[in-house]
């Protein structure tokens, strides 16, 4: 199989890549579980990319059952090192309108449930996240959008909550006291697990709704996010068009040796059933 250049992880609304060409479809088999959804691999723009319906066909997973885990170590599996999510997402701040785009530089994570780590028996890792999105991806995430004429901010603070609900008035302005500028329910812990796997991540956040707090605008709705992201859809393939079209294959950042310092566990007491499992991961340095 060719180089992948770089994946797409479609949220709500956004469940196949039209314009890919020499398609093939692949379910890699990991230690994690089944992905969401089949990968599919085509050409765009001269560029070999994937494609991975985050939440199944027919969205058939909440974001809370995501099988995050595997659908990262598939990706890993096939060789890409570079992911750009498509999330929707509620603005927590007036000037971050319904129908523009957030591509965030930091993130709270609120979810509760969620397996947030590869590395949970057998060897103990802790890896940086200060910086959690890649900076340098995020650079040509932001120009390809504005390239494809759409109103892109490229900062913010992104907060994903538990869901399946939405949040309450209370909560919502909870949420603004603390800096946080957009919300959604899909990016914990994708964007950690990502950089366990030493890929870069970066998130297109599509602004539906201004969440519950904004007096003079209706409280988000599913028929209003769905609404947004259909109008918006158009921009999503012009984008990771424009982005194929432009792509430089050299990562300019830390984002490929994240795991470097970062295993605690003595070597000597890791097991060839852990080595084994996590190879994928961990084979560079635990061999």
């Amino acid at each position: 199989m060719s180089k992948i250049s770089f994946a797409v992880i479609g949220g709500s609304g956004l469940e196949n890549m039209p314009g890919l060409e020499d398609i093939q479809e692949v379910e890699p088999r990991t230690p994690f579980g089944q992905p969401s959804a089949p990968i599919v691999i085509g050409t765009l723009a001269g560029q070999r990319i994937a494609f991975l319906a985050r939440h199944g066909s027919g969205h058939k997973f909440s974001a809370s059952e995501v099988p995050y885990r595997a659908n990262i170590y598939a990706l890993k599996s096939l060789g890409i090192d570079r992911v750009i999510s498509i999330s929707a997402c509620g603005s927590l701040r007036e000037d971050f309108a319904p129908g523009d785009i957030v591509v965030p530089d930091q993130i709270f994570d609120f979810t509760r449930q969620r397996a947030r780590t590869f590395f949970d028996q057998g060897l103990a890792v802790h890896i940086g996240v200060a910086d959690p999105f890649c900076a340098d991806l995020s650079r040509q995430l932001v120009q390809a959008v504005k390239a494809s004429g759409g109103v892109v901010h490229s900062t913010g603070s992104l907060i994903t909550i538990e869901g399946p609900r939405f949040s309450t008035r209370s909560e919502s302005n909870v949420f603004r006291t603390w800096g946080m500028s957009v919300i959604n329910m899909s990016t914990a812990p994708e964007v950690f697990l990502a950089r366990e796997a030493e890929m870069c991540y970066a998130v297109m956040n599509h602004v539906t709704d201004y969440d519950v707090w904004h007096i003079a605008e209706k409280p988000v709705s599913v028929e209003m996010i769905t609404e947004v992201l259909h109008h918006n859809r158009e921009l999503v393939f012009k984008t990771i068009h424009q982005l194929a079209r432009t792509w430089r294959a050299d990562r300019d950042c830390a984002c490929g040796q994240a795991l470097a310092g970062a295993f605690i566990t003595r070597p000597n007491v890791i097991s060839s059933e852990d080595r084994e499992r996590l190879r994928v991961l961990t084979g560079k340095y635990l061999g």
